[in-house]
């Protein structure tokens, strides 16, 4: 590509050009099994996967799925958490040429519906306690099979380990029924050769659920060529670690673009060790940290801000780290010293969205970072930003506006949605929603989101579908909600509600009453009732004008 200012910013070694091979992720696995058939692709609680094991794991399962009737191009719901299952059904669908529909495993009945609905799932494959709930959808969707998975299935015996047994009682038995299979037994009965499928490198391979910037969710095609060109863009820019040589820890969930790209592909694409983490509390994070050594961390602000609080973490002698990513969320700079003085190793802040495939921007690897920035263009990669009206008039250098964002990373659309694919596309320049700017070196700071969604730990949050749940509370007569700042989740959510007249409401009611509609990081930790809210002169509730108000408070209280 043409040079950019920001390439002066790249380490040595590091080139803005990449000749790309056109290899699959499938294919990926089979070439790092052939080179490390013996080393470790999976490790849960001790017990190891090798890449020669999961390779051949991938094809028994991928023969099954055949035989179930799943052929190239159909859409197969994952709702499991990062367990060895969650890997082997991705790849099984990459090799056959279906795609894999990436469910969070919190949402409620109402959100996995939707998302069953409007990915066109015809199966599923999710973990025993999840089994009922997407039973029960089989009528409202077009679900015709379902797949159980447990956690037990790839645990080693419990011994003396209290966790392992607390891990092993942890299932729910499914009643056998017409329709539901087990995963171990399809996959111990599927054929080592699985039927062979032209799988083009531009077909699509992975739905991954985004709001975007507003509205309800939408899914992201991920294709093949994202998934593979995003994973050697990763490689070009990490000039210091070995294929073969690395372990990773999988905080991250799979299902959610950065687990997906920066641990899961990303070590298959390498050869790394994946350390799974079954339950991610800080507890359970610092004791296979200690026990399994990861050399690199991926993670969101949230878990580094819960490792930092526990003094089992920070007295540790932790050397064994070369480095960590942090993305979804800005990192406090206290956060980022409190690490470095822990562990030696730097924290690099990075950029992407569901829509590049998780990669955009990146700190440079070993190289100068900025604080507050979230570093410059990867290779292959062009950035522009642009007025916030016309979104046509490219800005100078230091004057914030929308950002854009261009390479082979970035999906070509979303599932049947043309006029959102055409809104947040254009002439190959997505439109990403969130404001920043470009200072001298090409560093790209962001300043502010250009609608509403709140990020906390990580999870998108649409404010208007906690909105509607709020409305549906009999008692509320308006209701509107704000991300705040959150010392810990980067941000939370906080309800501003207006009561009916002559009723009554606590804090307490209103937040049970959304725990039983939303996914508990979606439930407002805050409520506050108020007589009346902002509005135009046509009724609309003003919503940034509360969360200015919130902020202005916030600020006036650390000022005292």
């Amino acid at each position: 590509m043409e040079s950019r200012i920001w390439h002066q910013a790249y380490v040595n070694g590091v080139s803005p050009n990449i000749a790309f091979e056109e290899i699959t992720m499938s294919a990926a696995l089979e070439r790092t099994a052939r080179r490390y058939p013996d080393l470790a692709s999976l490790i849960l609680m001790g017990r190891e996967m090798t890449y020669g094991e999961l390779n051949q794991n991938v094809n028994r399962f991928a023969s099954a799925l055949a035989h179930l009737g799943i052929k190239k191009g159909d859409k197969v719901a994952l709702v499991l958490p990062n367990i060895p299952q969650m890997v082997i059904a991705t790849y099984a669908l990459f090799r056959l040429g279906a795609i894999a529909v990436m469910n969070n495993p919190l949402y409620t009945e109402s959100e996995l519906e939707y998302n069953l609905k409007d990915s066109d799932a015809k199966m599923s494959i999710c973990l025993d306690f999840f089994v009922p709930r997407v039973l029960s959808l089989r009528g409202k969707t077009g679900i015709e099979k379902v797949i159980t998975c447990h956690i037990r299935d790839f645990l080693p015996p419990a011994g003396d380990d209290p966790f392992i047994k607390e891990l092993h009682g942890l299932h729910l038995d499914i009643e056998a029924q017409d329709g539901v299979y087990e995963f171990m037994q399809l996959m111990a009965n599927g054929d080592i050769n699985p039927p062979r499928t032209d799988v083009a490198f531009d077909d699509p391979a992975a739905f991954i659920y985004t709001g975007g910037t507003t509205g309800v969710s939408k899914a992201v095609i991920i294709s093949h060529a994202n998934s593979s060109i995003a994973a050697q863009q990763f490689k070009s820019w990490l000039v210091d670690v070995e294929d073969g040589a690395e372990r990773l820890l999988a905080v991250l969930p799979f299902f959610h673009v950065a687990g997906y790209t920066d641990i899961m592909n990303n070590a298959i694409y390498r050869g790394w060790s994946i350390i799974l983490v079954p339950r991610p509390t800080p507890e359970t994070i610092i004791d296979l940290t200690l026990k399994y050594k990861p050399t690199l961390f991926g993670g969101v602000p949230t878990m580094f801000v819960g490792l930092l609080s526990h003094p089992k973490f920070t007295s540790a002698k932790l050397d064994f780290i070369k480095g960590c990513l942090s993305g979804a969320a800005p990192l406090a700079l206290e956060t980022i010293s409190a690490w470095e003085k822990a562990t030696g190793s730097t924290i690099v802040e990075l950029y992407g969205l569901s829509e590049t495939t998780a990669l955009a921007t990146f700190n440079p690897w070993r190289g100068k970072t900025k604080i507050g920035s979230v570093g410059v263009p990867i290779p292959e990669t062009d950035c522009r930003i642009v007025d916030l009206e016309n979104g046509t008039i490219e800005l100078k250098q230091g004057e914030a506006g929308e950002i854009l964002i261009k390479g082979p990373q970035v999906t070509k659309g979303y599932f049947k949605n043309p006029e959102a694919t055409a809104e947040a596309i254009k002439d190959g320049w997505l439109y990403t929603g969130d404001i920043g700017y470009l200072d001298e070196e090409g560093y790209l700071f962001i300043v502010d989101r250009k609608k509403d969604v709140i990020i906390a730990a990580g999870y998108n949050i649409y404010p208007r579908e906690v909105d509607e749940v709020l409305y549906q509370y009999p008692k509320v007569q308006a209701a509107c909600v704000v991300g705040i700042p959150d010392t810990y989740r980067g941000e939370t959510v906080k309800a501003f509600i207006v009561l009916k007249q002559g009723q009554t409401a606590t804090e307490g009611e209103i937040i049970a009453f959304c725990k039983e509609k939303l996914a508990a990081y979606k439930v407002p930790k805050y409520i506050e009732f108020r007589p009346e809210l902002p509005q135009t002169s046509v009724g609309k509730i003003l919503r940034r004008n509360l969360r200015d108000e919130e902020m202005a408070r916030i600020k006036a209280q650390k000022g005292k």
